[in-house]
């Protein structure tokens, strides 16, 4: 095992090259043969990440806290997994994994022993990332996951265009200080898709506690160029900041509070409870088209 001090892993085939940092086991770069980059390249001016991992919250909580067994937990939001150096338990050209277990701080703000392993594997044209979550208590155990790539955009931004898997129509929930309102809205699709404007985020993301679609394409005028599969993700969040040339699609399990939560982890909406001595496992791909 590599222990922690800060590493860049490169993978690469013959057709892609990936590199993962380990601080925060997070992409921070996939390219293609022509050197083309599709990650975000972490321009503070706009927003200093590229794609962390959200664990074991995403979002917000109510006031940044909740309670757990009559005490009260202060966690910041999206959790604590992308600020924490992991360590390296195996390495080759195509596939890296990564490794973190619960620490003397994380107990403070989540009083649970864990193990989340974060793999990446190229395969061909696709980076398969996959999220391993071990319960090490003598007890169940709360938790949310999601990803947060994301992919730059080079050319003016409504020159681009999301492509849904499904015709569907898209229920988003509404922002409100961070938690998830009671107000909803529908996103109407035409032919799949949605044309891409600054617009649709002045709330915030786009939050769907459910979605049909289980792949989203980036289309660049008119022509796919990636395409991102969650099949075992029930909720997908689709974020940018205003003029930034970047879009994140981000496939969740769990989201942030409803304004109704009680503060009560185990019965927060979109939780998973993994049982004593259990493993969850899920994975989503990034498929360069």
């Amino acid at each position: 095992m590599l222990k922690s001090l800060q590493l860049k892993i490169i993978l690469s085939n013959s057709e892609l090259t990936a590199t993962i940092d380990s601080f925060g086991a997070e992409l921070i770069s996939l390219k293609n043969n022509n050197n083309r980059e599709y990650i975000w390249e972490g321009n503070p001016d706009y927003w200093g990440k590229h794609s962390p991992i959200l664990f074991p919250i995403v979002g917000s909580l109510k006031n940044n806290s909740y309670h757990n067994n009559n005490s009260i937990f202060h966690l910041q939001r999206h959790g604590f997994a992308r600020e924490m150096d992991f360590d390296v338990l195996e390495q080759s050209n195509g596939k890296v994994v990564f490794s973190l277990k619960e620490t003397a701080a994380t107990l403070e703000k989540y009083p649970f022993k864990f193990e989340l392993q974060i793999s990446y594997t190229l395969i061909k044209s696709q980076l398969i990332i996959d999220f391993i979550v071990i319960n090490n208590n003598e007890f169940s155990m709360p938790f949310s996951i999601g990803a947060h790539p994301a992919f730059a955009l080079v050319n003016p931004f409504e020159s681009y265009e999301l492509l849904f898997k499904k015709s569907e129509n898209l229920v988003v929930s509404k922002l409100e200080n961070e938690l998830i309102s009671n107000t909803t809205y529908k996103l109407p699709l035409e032919n799949n898709c949605l044309p891409l404007n600054y617009s649709l985020f002045e709330n915030d993301a786009l939050i769907f506690k459910t979605i049909e679609s289980k792949s989203v394409t980036i289309a660049e005028n008119g022509i796919p160029f990636l395409k991102v599969h969650y099949n075992d993700f029930p909720s997908l969040g689709i974020w940018t900041k205003n003029q930034a040339p970047f879009i994140c699609i981000e496939p969740w399990i769990g989201y942030a509070d409803t304004v109704d939560n009680n503060g009560n982890l185990e019965e927060k909406e979109g939780i998973q409870i993994l049982g004593v001595n259990k493993t969850f496992e899920t994975n989503y791909l990034i498929e360069i088209l």
